[in-house]
């Protein structure tokens, strides 16, 4: 399986997915067409033509997953996808309606790459419960591609002391997602990534790292470079609150 999940696709000084041009090129080496799942925003015609945009300079074409009627069969046709980023809830709403869990699960199961940011990166994980986003529509199911076993939270943001906002910060949401789930959950803070090569996993990106959060425990920081393909083999228990 070949995994590349960004936290976001746009970092401070750099254009649409510049940040990460590198391993984007890296990851799809081979590739002559990408094809783009547009639906966390909602003109796919405007979204998928600044993708098209992006991968110019790497000489990679892109056709959005609407672009035909048939979203199912572009993607089962795919060379690679790029699921980007957006609201969550609309995302994942559009997948189920379309057929494009099972597409995507499939071809990737089949060793294609695939490429998700900030909501894409959602959609990786087994289920949407840890974005950050408004449900600004209702999903027949939480459920998302499972293409690894854990939870990722994209932009993940560290507690600022200096703040006088009073709600609940990211680590204090993510300790009740563990109150009611056994699950580990990766922040990924801005200007990272995750990359999967088969049965290995890598950080990647900027030097902010990401901070993993397991029930029980205190959170562990984590560096670019680090080997996180131990969150492959953790076992993953939703809907478990403590007995």
């Amino acid at each position: 399986m070949k995994l590349l999940l960004l936290s976001n696709s746009a970092a401070p000084g750099h254009g649409y997915l510049e940040h990460a041009t590198e391993v984007i090129a890296d990851h799809l080496t081979g590739v002559r067409e990408l094809v783009f799942v547009p639906y966390a925003l909602a003109d796919h015609d405007a979204y998928t033509d600044k993708v098209a945009q992006a991968m110019k300079p790497l000489g990679i074409s892109v056709r959005g997953a609407h672009s035909d009627g048939d979203p199912a069969g572009t993607v089962a046709d795919a060379q690679a996808v790029f699921v980007g980023g957006g609201n969550s809830f609309r995302l994942l709403a559009a997948l189920h309606a379309l057929d494009l869990i099972a597409a995507v699960r499939a071809r990737t199961a089949a060793g294609m790459p695939y490429m998700g940011s900030s909501a894409g990166t959602n959609m990786a994980c087994p289920t949407l419960r840890t974005t950050n986003d408004m449900p600004i529509v209702q999903p027949p199911d939480f459920a998302s591609f499972g293409l690894i076993p854990f939870q990722i939270n994209p932009h993940y943001l560290d507690p600022d002391p200096a703040s006088s906002h009073m709600g609940e910060t990211r680590a204090e949401r993510l300790g009740q997602f563990l109150e009611e789930n056994d699950v580990p959950v990766l922040g990924l803070r801005e200007g990272t990534w995750l990359r999967r090569r088969g049965d290995s996993l890598d950080l990647g990106g900027t030097a902010a790292g990401a901070r993993l959060f397991l029930r029980g425990e205190d959170p562990q920081e984590y560096a670019p470079g680090a080997d996180l393909s131990t969150l492959l083999t953790l076992p993953a228990r939703f809907d478990a609150p403590p007995a």
